[in-house]
């Protein structure tokens, strides 16, 4: 994942990701004696083929790495559904795509909040920062608060889930949203002055997701 507090790396970020992904896959294909190899290659065939005939859903640069990412799942949702059936694939494939870096995007997030003076600030200038260089033109965000005290980023378009349902994929879509998971667990609203709340998301139905960061200093005194 990208070292710098405020600068994503949208490249590297989603390769590791993906690696990830078909690492953890991998894994669990051996434990269940299901044939790894097989499987895995054909997957990333796949991945390469939606990749290639996905291309008129690209809008800008961060849009390519989107892109790859979620197409990741979609690759891995068809090869397994036959072996597994929809529901063990998607659970299956949900785990993959979520455990292999939440320990290190958790402790990141934490290091970050703890070593700065204003964790509130730190978090809404990192949000920012990922709606330019990490989600860009393929989102739509919209901010009806933004001040010191509240940083409300409400997203109206995603992504990820245009993909998905282009593909014919729109129930993976909350496994994407439980990703935010990984950094939202780190952030200790007595410790760092500030709470984050997400009521709902697109994946799960919702108009949009809203995120939005809250101060609480009386929580934090």
């Amino acid at each position: 994942m990208s070292t710098d507090r405020f600068l994503p790396d949208p490249e590297g970020d989603a390769a590791a990701v993906i690696d990830g992904f078909f690492g953890h896959l991998a894994a669990t294909l051996r434990e269940r004696e299901l044939p790894e190899e097989e499987l895995l290659a054909a997957m990333r065939a796949r991945h390469e083929e939606l990749t290639a005939a996905n291309q008129n859903l690209i809008v800008d640069e961060a849009a390519v790495h989107n892109l790859r990412m979620t197409l990741a799942l979609v690759a891995a949702y068809e090869l397994l559904t036959p072996e597994l059936g929809r529901d063990d694939a998607a659970d299956l494939i949900g785990t993959a795509f979520n455990e292999p870096l939440s320990e290190a995007i958790r402790q990141g997030t934490e290091a970050l909040l703890d070593s700065s003076p204003d964790p509130y600030r730190a978090m809404v200038e990192l949000s920012k920062s990922r709606e330019q260089h990490t989600f860009g033109a393929g989102f739509t965000f919209r901010h009806p608060v933004d001040d010191d005290d509240q940083h409300f980023a409400d997203v109206h378009e995603c992504f990820y889930h245009n993909v998905l349902v282009a593909n014919g994929a729109p129930e993976l879509t909350p496994m994407m949203c439980a990703f935010d998971m990984n950094w939202i667990e780190a952030i200790d609203p007595r410790k760092h002055g500030f709470r984050f709340e997400r009521t709902t998301t697109i994946g799960l139905g919702g108009t949009h997701c809203p995120f939005h960061f809250v101060r609480t200093r009386t929580e934090k005194d």
